[in-house]
């Protein structure tokens, strides 16, 4: 069953002064709920418990904390009712797709969600609805990738479920197929990843260059494609392995499983000339998301790319919501936005600015799903 706008907005008080922005309290949600209140309106944290404390310290930004037991009870029915009765627009993020779940998102949560829900789960690797797919009908470059270990002829990059730390990947990079087999097995023995998940993983051709997360914004209410901003990611402990010098990095590599986990991000720009590329890769890959789930992406949306020593793109991974470093702007704005609305503003900010105008331009059901 899909939901449709029109059922989900059913019953609901439309205006700023009543509407409630709500995101699970983790990944960018502070972010979505500063530039919710930016904006006019009233935010609805959904914590779990144990995990509370920055949401109710952040108290401005936080009207209604939301404890539940664990994030995945968002979906219960009292729940739901009591988003129902706030009039409640859902900003997913990536806590939303792992916690929750995917199908429980599309087919047992009836509360409208800012965006497409049903491209969520276009993120993953494997499947039929992958980012893959998108990729290839926009005609963007991605990196080349192997169905089998054993078909390895070059330096890969190989992405799989991180055994203990179940929201994260587990990465490593291998440089042929015996590489690949003596790291995967003592990855196995460390505890990192799981042999059990080896069908899960998603090898890929290692592309060396310069590494770019590109935030957009595809707006329904102005009918454009933004570019807002530019961010980088900081992971452990890989970052900490760089800051040591190259004598000491190889004299700990056989006793240190480098784990590309996200912890952070730090601000970037990009070369002024790659600007004109950039935006026509957002807009081949919009129009192909509509192409593969109508009505396409809708608001933000994050592409993760490299730029080679060529200056030829290569998306490597694609984030079908709000992105992980959108917080590093919060409270002073992203350094394009400036360009667009003569103040810089965040990505958070950005999302409520939709809201608000589509609430005001009455194309609201164009906008959630």
């Amino acid at each position: 069953m899909r939901y449709s706008a029109g059922n989900l907005l059913s019953g609901y008080r439309l205006g700023v002064d009543s509407v409630h922005i709500v995101a699970i309290a983790s990944h960018s949600a502070l972010d979505v709920f500063d530039g919710a209140k930016d904006e006019g309106f009233r935010t609805v944290a959904v914590c779990q418990r144990g995990r509370e404390t920055a949401y109710l310290r952040f108290k401005r930004v936080v009207d209604v904390p939301l404890i539940l037991d664990k994030y995945a009870d968002v979906a219960r029915e009292d729940v739901v009712g009591k988003l129902r009765s706030l009039n409640a627009i859902f900003v997913p993020n990536r806590s939303f797709s792992v916690y929750v779940g995917y199908d429980t998102i599309e087919d047992s949560f009836p509360v409208p969600i800012f965006g497409n829900r049903y491209l969520l789960r276009y993120e993953e690797r494997v499947g039929d609805k992958t980012y893959y797919r998108i990729l290839d009908l926009a005609g963007i470059r991605r990196p080349r990738t192997y169905a089998s270990p054993d078909d390895i002829d070059r330096p890969v990059m190989v992405k799989m479920p991180h055994a203990r730390k179940r929201v994260e990947r587990g990465f490593f990079v291998a440089v042929d197929r015996e590489d690949f087999w003596r790291k995967f097995r003592k990855l196995v023995s460390d505890g990192v990843v799981s042999e059990g998940d080896l069908n899960r993983a998603s090898i890929e051709e290692l592309i060396v260059g310069a590494h770019f997360n590109v935030n957009y914004f595809r707006s329904i209410a102005r009918d454009e494609v933004e570019i807002l901003s530019i961010d980088r990611r900081i992971q452990t402990n890989l970052d900490g392995l760089l800051r040591l010098t190259a004598d000491v990095q190889l004299e700990i590599r056989d006793y240190l499983d480098v784990e590309m986990i996200e912890i952070g991000h730090e601000p970037a720009t990009i070369r002024e000339s790659e600007l004109n590329r950039l935006f026509e890769v957002g807009d081949r890959f919009v129009k192909a998301t509509e192409e593969v789930e109508p009505p396409g992406v809708i608001g933000p949306f994050t592409l993760q790319l490299i730029v080679t020593s060529d200056l030829d793109i290569v998306v490597f991974d694609v984030a079908l919501r709000i992105g992980g470093g959108t917080n590093i702007y919060m409270g002073v704005g992203s350094q394009y936005s400036k360009l667009y609305f003569g103040r810089p503003i965040s990505m958070g900010r950005r999302v409520a600015m939709e809201i608000r105008e589509c609430l005001e331009g009455n194309c609201l059901d164009r906008v959630v799903t």
